[in-house]
């Protein structure tokens, strides 16, 4: 008997992009295009056309993307309900896009700009980091009014990409709509140069409207300017759960006074790309689940152990059932 349809639902919101992964040889290509190792770049059409071109000999894959859409789709694989919330170009990458995401049963809200669908140079280096040089497109034409009550009718959970921070308005109408309709909210922190961009914000945005808080170390670090374990309690103590991922030493996730570390599964890293986009769909996948703050720690470190042994963020169909006979396990 199927009992997906009485889950609670996550709604995501974000930049809907279509993902390049390249696999480099060294760091010179950051280097001549000044890309700050690690973080999250935005270019416009012609820089990223003219890194295309200069990544074009190295192996590379193509995959739906952007945060929010790479958190939603796991959610889908691992048998949760949600929707997607975003904006596409009415061009070849855009009908990639939606028909993906319909074939995995994920209800789409998506509105259409005049620009191309926007695109991401996923620029792996041979330790596997990877740094991102994002051309929007489309996807930076998404605005408040996009947002309208009746769209979170039947979700539980609204959980927003923290690159939509850029667009203050639109990011705070999003959460309080979400609010208004009675939804937990959710935000990932997305880089620690978008952090740094958009500190006052963020404290401001994540006290008065956001009810869980997901944040890698360096994220936490910008955020609150305190390591690790004080970083957590810091960000717990002015939202209601705050989750700091480390990578191959675990996580930490606090709720109220209650704290607990997760420790990572092993795993033979390839490319980082999405690993914090699955740990946050393991995560909600199992609150909607209701299972208790450890378990929902151990099936995000779980679903960001296995994508980090792929290139992008899109596991195979056998990679998502063993995930699946894993959690029944635990």
């Amino acid at each position: 008997m199927d009992h997906t349809d009485k889950l609670p639902a996550v709604l995501g919101v974000g930049n809907a992009l279509i993902d390049i992964i390249t696999m480099l040889e060294n760091d010179a290509v950051l280097e001549n295009f000044n890309l700050p190792r690690g973080s999250m770049t935005l270019v416009d059409a012609s820089l990223s056309e003219k890194i295309y071109g200069a990544t074009s000999h190295y192996k590379r894959e193509l995959t739906t993307g952007g945060s929010a859409a790479n958190t939603i789709r796991s959610i889908a694989s691992l048998g949760g309900k949600c929707g997607y919330l975003g904006k596409i170009g009415d061009d070849e990458l855009g009908r990639i896009f939606k028909e993906e995401f319909e074939k995995k049963d994920i209800k789409t809200h998506l509105t259409y700009s005049d620009k191309d669908t926007g695109r991401v140079m996923g620029l792996v280096s041979t330790d596997s980091e990877r740094t991102m040089a994002t051309y929007l497109g489309a996807a930076a034409d998404l605005i408040p009014t996009d947002f309208n009550p009746a769209i979170f009718h039947g979700y539980h959970y609204l959980y927003m990409e923290g690159y939509l921070v850029q667009d203050h308005k639109l990011i705070k109408t999003g959460f309080e709509m979400a609010i208004e309709a009675g939804l937990k909210t959710a935000i990932d922190l997305a880089s620690f140069n978008v952090v740094e961009e958009n500190l006052d914000f963020l404290k401001m945005l994540i006290e008065e409207s956001v009810d869980i808080v997901f944040a890698n170390e360096e994220e936490a670090f910008s955020f609150t300017g305190k390591s690790l374990e004080n970083a957590l309690e810091k960000i717990a103590s002015i939202c209601e759960l705050a989750v700091v991922k480390v990578g191959k030493e675990g996580s930490y996730i606090q709720r109220g006074t209650e704290k607990i570390k997760v420790n990572s599964v092993k795993a033979n890293a390839v490319d980082t790309t999405g690993a914090g986009d699955s740990y946050a769909a393991g995560f909600l996948y199992g609150l909607t689940r209701g299972f208790d703050l450890e378990k929902c720690g151990k099936i995000a470190a779980l679903v960001s152990g296995k994508v980090v042994e792929v290139m992008g963020a899109n596991l195979p169909a056998d990679t998502w059932l063993e995930i699946n006979r894993q959690i029944i396990k635990m």
